[in-house]
This record gives C-alpha cells, sequence and structure tokens, in this order.
C-alpha cells in the first residue's frame, strides 16, 4: 500500500511540476512577443530633429508645386532635396520673423553651407530609383509614395534605424503590413514588387532596381 501510495504522490508531483512548467513558458513566450514586436522596434529608433524646420504647405502656395524646389535636371536625373543654391533663389535675406527662416538665413545662407538635410527616403547605395520613369513614365502623383507631405505645416521627426543608418519610412510603422507607412508608401523591395506586379503583371527584373 506504501508504494501505490508513494506512486501516485510521485505523479501528482510531475503533474503538478508538469504545470509549473508550461506557465513559465508560458510567461516567457508572451514576454519575448512584446519585448520582441513593441519594446525592440522602439529601441532599435533613434529620434531626430531636421536642422531646421520647414512648411511644405506655405512653399506649394508660393510656387505652386513640387518641381519648383524638386525638379529633374537637363540630363533627366532627379535633384532630391534643394540645394542651398535653390534656398538662396528666395531667402537671400529673412522675409519674416519666423526663427526658422532666420537661422536658415544666418547659419547656411551666409555662411554658404549646405543645409544637412535628414532625407526620408534615402535608399542604399545598391538601389536605383528612377524618379522620371515614376513621375514622367508612369504619369505618378508625389503624393502616390510620399503622402500628403506637400499639405505640412512642418516637418515631421526623422526616426533613424540605429542598425543600418536610414530612415523609418523604408520599413514603414510595422513589419507585417505591406505598403503602409505613417506618410504614403514603404519602401521595402517586396512592397515595390508589389506595386509593379499590380500595375504592369511583372515584379520587373534585379537589374532594374540594383545596379
Amino acid at each position: 500500500m506504501s508504494t501505490q501510495s508513494d506512486n501516485q504522490t510521485a505523479a501528482a508531483g510531475n503533474r503538478s511540476s508538469g504545470w509549473v512548467v508550461f506557465v513559465f513558458f508560458m510567461i516567457g513566450l508572451v514576454a519575448s512577443i512584446i519585448s520582441g514586436w513593441v519594446a525592440f522596434p522602439k529601441l532599435l529608433y533613434s529620434t531626430k530633429q531636421q536642422p531646421i524646420d520647414f512648411s511644405h504647405q506655405v512653399h506649394m502656395e508660393q510656387l505652386g508645386s513640387c518641381e519648383s524646389c524638386h525638379f529633374f535636371r537637363d540630363d533627366g536625373s532627379f535633384s532630391g532635396a534643394p540645394s542651398l543654391a535653390e534656398c538662396k533663389d528666395c531667402h537671400s535675406y529673412p522675409m519674416t520673423d519666423d526663427p526658422d527662416e532666420q537661422k536658415l538665413v544666418e547659419e547656411y545662407v551666409n555662411e554658404d553651407k549646405e543645409v544637412p538635410w535628414l532625407i526620408y527616403a534615402e535608399q542604399p547605395p545598391c538601389v536605383f530609383f528612377s524618379h522620371a520613369a515614376h513621375v514622367r513614365g508612369a504619369d505618378m502623383e508625389c503624393a502616390t509614395c510620399h503622402g500628403d507631405i506637400g499639405e505640412s505645416d512642418s516637418l515631421r521627426e526623422y526616426q533613424e534605424n540605429r542598425l543600418t543608418g536610414y530612415s523609418r519610412d523604408i520599413w514603414g510603422k510595422s513589419m507585417l503590413r505591406l505598403g503602409e507607412a505613417e506618410h504614403g508608401r514603404r519602401q521595402k523591395m517586396n512592397d515595390c514588387a508589389e506595386c509593379h506586379l499590380k500595375e504592369t503583371g511583372s515584379k520587373g527584373d534585379c537589374f532594374q532596381c540594383h545596379k
């Protein structure tokens, strides 16, 4: 009788231990998911501010189009962020009492120093993107990829990946959903391929984007 009782006690103890192990496993699993999908992304990105603020809305009202500052050169290449030369055309002296405009003139125009803009859409050197093919060839609007930036009255904060040094706009806010970013479209390879497949029926060849 004593042996049978001991066996029953041991079996009950094993079942109890199994539940304890299972509970701790689930706690560890939930903690890993939370840290991996919530905490880690917050630690992965650092927040930076642009050197000066900029109102796209004001400039769109005054100039009328994106290409007034972001234009195609004679050779078909895209200018990207405006250089100091473009800013100087209008801002050789402060036209308002806005502190950011005064900073632009005093620290950059007067010192003949390029503004170190943080580029939200910058891609690695191995990636080639033709604005001409998309804007002129496919007749796409800037807002298709860049969102409502032309209506913004202030530049949003820049979130930089601590590992790669690139903007969070490349990956977007979620690693799971395709095509979605806080502003406009994400710019991962899969998102480009998804758009090309939808519009042309083909993802395209590797050399079209990778030179």
